[in-house]
């Protein structure tokens, strides 16, 4: 309720975005959108999408929750079977998952055109929504302060052996990103030397997501984890949790994106709503509801959290690198780590 208030207090006071009055009706026309959405309902889709039909009165939101993989199955059923549902969907791979590039429509949002390019795609099959951080955490009840590690090279402290966790999500937000990121950041063979040294410290694989790890260290099970979000930390932090993240540069980046499916029953709603997505208003809605955002022109719920703010490096992971090098830093992964 309280993040639902604070998203119509932001449309009040916020700038509003200009957006063509014959995509508006024609979206009016339509009367709903359906969005496949792989964000928490309650924390950020709820918000959503109820700032946006209280901004454009008549058009009704429906959406639904699932992982990447799942809604990229789901699109591609439907339209295999003729009967395509949504309208737009988010995923950090969904887009590529779907490989058919048939499947997903083409549009540049006015909202994001002078946007960097690294956070939009050149033929307007997606654009970042909003951006992730991954980086390592302690328990402040375990680990002093003094004795955290600052560097990936302290990882390698004899202290930290059986004592790190990370999850078993082969994706860059799990190991295999760890693997690229110790990679471009030391080069192939000081690189290859440094994994083989961490295998030795044998972390310990969490059977869940980021966001599980970092409570099995948060519940004190664990002193130490790698590879999760800076704001799921910060969420913690907010509630009273004995847990802090590490500036342990660079740290990793990827994003989360958005996309518009083909044929989709209410094409011009779907355009008005990633519209919305990507304007100020909703980037600042992302912000309120503890997500970063990914415009270049709205901050996160703490400053710290972004890079230009937070004063720390990162290692960019483009999309496409993600789609098309995983694979390879899983292949490594496996040879070290099992």
């Amino acid at each position: 309720m309280k993040a639902l208030l604070f998203a119509a207090l932001l449309l009040i006071s916020g700038r509003a975005y200009a957006v063509d009055q014959a995509l508006i009706d024609a979206a009016r026309k339509e009367g709903s959108v359906v969005w496949y959405s792989t964000l928490i309902v309650n924390q950020i889709v709820r918000p959503m999408s109820a700032a946006f039909e209280a901004k454009y009165p008549g058009i009704k939101v429906e959406y639904s929750r699932a992982s990447s993989s799942d809604v990229a199955l789901k699109i591609a059923n439907e339209a295999r079977a003729r009967r395509v549902q949504s309208d737009l969907f988010d995923g950090s791979n969904t887009v590529f998952l779907l490989r058919d590039p048939r499947l997903v429509a083409s549009y540049t949002p006015e909202a994001a055109k002078d946007w960097p390019a690294e956070l939009k795609s050149k033929d307007g099959t997606w654009t970042g929504m909003n951006l992730f951080y991954w980086t390592a955490a302690y328990n402040t009840n375990l680990v002093k302060p003094t004795e955290a590690p600052k560097t990936y090279a302290d990882l390698l402290d004899p202290k930290w052996k059986g004592k790190i966790a990370w999850t078993y999500d082969l994706t860059p937000g799990g190991p295999p990103g760890f693997v690229h990121n110790i990679l471009a950041t030391m080069g192939q063979e000081k690189g290859m030397e440094y994994l083989r040294a961490f295998a030795k410290q044998e972390p310990v694989t969490i059977p869940g997501a980021q966001r599980v790890v970092l409570d099995h260290v948060i519940s004190g099970e664990y002193p130490l984890c790698v590879m999760i979000l800076n704001y799921h930390a910060a969420i913690s932090i907010k509630a009273g949790a004995p847990v802090k993240w590490l500036k342990m540069e660079p740290l990793l980046n990827t994003m989360s994106l958005v996309s518009i499916t083909a044929n989709g029953p209410h094409p011009n709603a779907a355009k008005l709503m990633v519209e919305f997505m990507l304007s100020e208003e909703g980037q600042k809605i992302l912000a309120a509801n503890d997500y970063i955002p990914a415009h270049p022109k709205v901050g996160a719920s703490s400053p710290d959290l972004k890079p230009d703010t937070g004063g720390f490096r990162v290692t960019h992971v483009p999309p496409e690198m993600a789609r098309d090098d995983n694979e390879k830093w899983t292949a490594i992964y496996k040879d070290l780590f099992r």
